[in-house]
């Protein structure tokens, strides 16, 4: 089913998609990749403060190419969301609603999900270029030294992504028709 979804996303809302659900983002979503996402865990263990709060957030794993002239960002493709696994069950407990990228998740990953009623979905890999036309804004708002893996806030219309894995724990890799 197609839905139109707007950023930040509430409990309730996020409680209304279901694995297989394809989605238009609009609204402010975070880019981190794992060098951001190590720095956050970091902050937040050590009780410091996120650049960004994660409460109903969104992050995109991405980190984009250069922008060519008259583009607001670069090709802007998923990157493998595995990578992110250690970092994410605790940047969920925090308040993160959202994850967008490519791949499976672990078990412990898919249960923080469910605890935290949170949504993973998928953007399409090898289609970064397309994607990037979704996104209307960007701007470096952290870890600048990270290069294309630093933190950016954007803000996107019509972002499309697929729900892979619900509030519920259902999980499209899984489903079997």
């Amino acid at each position: 089913m197609k839905k139109y979804i707007s950023t930040p996303l509430s409990k309730d809302e996020a409680s209304k998609l279901k694995a297989g659900d394809y989605v238009y983002i609009t609204g402010i979503m975070y880019t981190a990749r794992d060098a951001a996402h190590l720095r956050m865990y970091e902050a937040l263990i050590k009780g410091e403060e996120l650049p960004f709060s994660l409460e109903d957030n969104f992050i995109y794993y991405m980190g984009p190419t250069p922008a060519k002239k008259g583009q607001v960002i670069g090709s802007a493709g998923p990157t493998t969301s595995s990578r992110m696994d250690k970092y994410t069950p605790l940047l969920l407990d925090k308040g993160l609603r959202g994850m967008i990228g490519k791949g499976h998740r672990d078990n412990k990953v898919i249960d923080s999900i469910v605890k935290n009623q949170a949504v993973y979905f998928a953007a399409i890999g090898g289609a970064g270029a397309l994607l990037s036309k979704s996104i209307k804004k960007a701007e470096v708002i952290a870890y600048d030294d990270l290069g294309t893996e630093a933190i950016r806030k954007i803000y996107v219309e019509e972002f499309p992504a697929i729900v892979v894995i619900d509030s519920k724990g259902n999980n499209l890799y899984k489903i079997k028709d």
